[in-house]
């Protein structure tokens, strides 16, 4: 069973051998929301045992929340996670440099079949998540199994992202659909009426 966790194969997730390497990567994660935020190499050190990849400079609030304690999460340099982000992280989930996660976002891999037999034998199939670089994931937001998010791309608080999106784009709502192309607007302003002032930055 554990040779079709990465295939999008159906499996069954209470398989003996499944179930302790999760063990193990839950313990983990139990430890890390435990540590005191102002630990913060205690909670980086952790972070490097927990995570398939971690980059530099990332930082994940506590309480944080995944299925197999980040063991299947690909973080690139400089991510931030605000509360309560959720990795469903049965197979792999990247997310590149730069992106940041609202609070109470959750990302998911994992889907249980429609057929109401297979569900009752509690089968379950993986398919991976891609965030791409330089995104922001508002709060809220849920980001269902196998989609793909290119870069730059914001993501409006709430939405449900159940189809990939392209880069550079702003979109929202559930479904989640692109509202518009990042712009020569943004370059002015970055909320509503207010300007940059690009000689202070």
């Amino acid at each position: 069973m554990k040779d079709k966790i990465h295939t999008g194969e159906l499996y069954l997730p209470d398989d003996p051998e499944i179930m302790l390497k999760q063990g193990k990567c839950l313990a983990r994660l139990k430890r890390f929301n435990k540590i005191s935020p102002v630990r913060l190499l205690a909670r980086q050190r952790l972070l490097k045992k927990m995570f398939a990849e971690i980059g530099k400079n990332c930082y994940i609030e506590s309480p944080f929340h995944a299925n197999f304690g980040g063991a299947n999460v690909h973080f690139g340099d400089n991510v931030y996670a605000n509360f309560n982000l959720t990795m469903v992280d049965d197979t792999h989930i990247y997310v590149g440099s730069h992106t940041m996660f609202g609070p109470n976002v959750t990302v998911a891999t994992a889907g249980h079949p429609i057929l109401p037999q297979l569900r009752q034998q509690n089968y379950q199939y993986n398919m991976p998540v891609r965030i791409g670089e330089n995104c922001w994931i508002g709060a809220g937001a849920l980001i269902m199994p196998g989609v793909t998010i290119g870069d730059n791309v914001v993501v409006g608080a709430g939405s449900v992202v159940t189809k990939d999106l392209p880069s550079n784009t702003v979109a929202v709502g559930n479904p989640c659909r692109v509202m518009r192309n990042v712009n020569e607007k943004d370059k002015e302003y970055y909320f509503k009426d207010r300007r940059i002032n690009w000689g202070e930055i």
